[in-house]
């Protein structure tokens, strides 16, 4: 009897360990959400692309505000985010 309730406790154990181990970690992105659709070009400072990583699975654009410290994160799919991207890609290519 003490042997069936050893191997009993001993599979709950397993069980509790394994669903333990499937959980996938949240990752740890810099945005919370998809950001605003919209930043106007002269108060943009900075943009920095943030590529898909293990700890972040969406890919985030970051801008910093000039005048002050403050960033804002992009939607990635708004239509001034993939016209500001074109025209930078446009000038590079000239």
């Amino acid at each position: 009897m003490k042997i069936i309730t050893a191997v009993v406790i001993l599979g709950c154990l397993l069980v509790v360990e394994v669903k333990g181990q499937a959980r996938v970690p949240k990752g740890r992105c810099f945005c919370a959400d998809k950001g605003v659709n919209m930043v106007p070009r002269k108060l943009i400072e900075k943009i920095e692309i943030i590529p898909p990583s293990p700890s972040c699975k969406t890919q985030e654009i970051v801008v910093t505000l000039k005048n002050s410290t403050e960033q804002k994160c992009l939607n990635p799919e708004s239509k001034f985010m993939q016209k500001y991207i074109m025209k930078a890609v446009e000038k590079r290519s000239l």
